[in-house]
């Protein structure tokens, strides 16, 4: 089926984002590179970064208003939004 123009987008996520803005650190073996929480699920988040920054494939992310530090891996990158999937424990602390 394709869809038309003006047919309302399809929601093709399996899990529901929680818009939320939080403060993180990624860290890294070579130090910690700030960014944001943009929105969370369960299983993983979207994070923005500062362009041009040097985010690896898997690291620790450090969230302070969770008071919790995460084992994260990207999923995608477009620009300075990376997606990640969170290994471990990663429930819903919005605030």
């Amino acid at each position: 089926m394709i869809d038309k123009p003006s047919d309302p987008p399809v929601e093709r996520r399996t899990h529901l984002r929680e818009v939320v803005l939080k403060d993180a650190f990624i860290i890294t073996q070579d130090g910690e590179i700030g960014c944001a929480v943009r929105n969370q699920h369960e299983h993983g988040a979207e994070l923005r970064v500062a362009a041009g920054a040097k985010v690896p494939d898997n690291f620790r992310l450090r969230v302070p208003l969770d008071g919790a530090t995460y084992r994260a891996e990207v999923r995608w990158r477009k620009g300075e939004r990376l997606g990640i999937q969170i290994h471990g424990d990663f429930s819903l602390k919005i605030r």
